[in-house]
């Protein structure tokens, strides 16, 4: 056990280029995918909290079943929108960093909305009032809540983060785990343990473990010094 452990400091120490190449790779998947869910998570999310349509609370609870969503489930369904004989076929995405950063965008963007649309309707029930005394649109009663609340909305997307790069089932099935191409963090940990390369899988376990840990001190730091700065 030592002398394996040894061995995955050792490739940490040494910034050993395949593990650099491995991560490097995550992140580019993972935070293209967060910023595309993000464009399309707060904008939804905010719409869904102020308007009033039939079925929005359908759609709220849809958002909140999908920040549930199995990934291996979304996996199978990107697969056949991207596989040859699917409408997305032509495009030929699929075992592409694009199909992964396509599923993991689908992923990550329900969270984000559902989170965000929670945030929003509270902010909107305690200034509602005001808005409709300076009458303010609609529109502009909304950028003013993003405005407000746009310490707690990075927490949201910090969260997508968190679930985007900590991803195994999608990115496997839609990007088929090619050494050098679509090979991740989470990917190449389940490839290589399974290949008895434990030191490898280690060195990249700790440095997933590392950015998770990161990310959630971040939002927690962030929302800790929102609070102290605004009230």
């Amino acid at each position: 056990m030592l002398p394996t452990l040894l061995d995955a400091f050792h490739l940490l120490g040494n910034l050993d280029a395949q593990v650099l190449a491995i991560v490097w790779l995550s992140l580019k998947v993972s935070l293209s995918a967060v910023a595309l869910g993000a464009l399309i998570g707060l904008p939804l999310g905010a719409w869904v909290a102020v308007a009033r349509f039939p079925g929005r609370n359908g759609v709220a609870v849809f958002l909140n079943a999908m920040m549930g969503m199995p990934s291996v489930v979304l996996g199978v369904l990107v697969y056949l929108l991207l596989s040859r004989s699917g409408p997305l076929g032509s495009l030929g995405l699929l075992f592409s960093p694009a199909a992964m950063i396509f599923a993991q965008t689908l992923l990550v963007a329900p969270l984000i909305a559902a989170l965000a649309r929670q945030i929003v309707e509270d902010a909107w029930r305690d200034y509602a009032h005001e808005f409709a005394a300076f009458r303010l649109s609609r529109r502009q009663s909304v950028a003013t809540l993003l405005f407000d609340c746009r310490f707690s909305l990075v927490v949201a997307v910090l969260a997508g983060l968190g679930r985007a790069i900590s991803e195994v089932g999608a990115v496997m099935i839609v990007g088929g785990n090619i050494e050098g191409f679509t090979r991740v963090m989470t990917t190449a940990i389940a490839l290589e343990t399974a290949k008895g390369d434990l030191p490898l899988s280690i060195a990249l376990g700790v440095v997933l473990v590392g950015l998770v840990l990161g990310l959630n001190a971040l939002a927690h730091g962030l929302r800790q010094w929102a609070m102290v700065k605004y009230g």
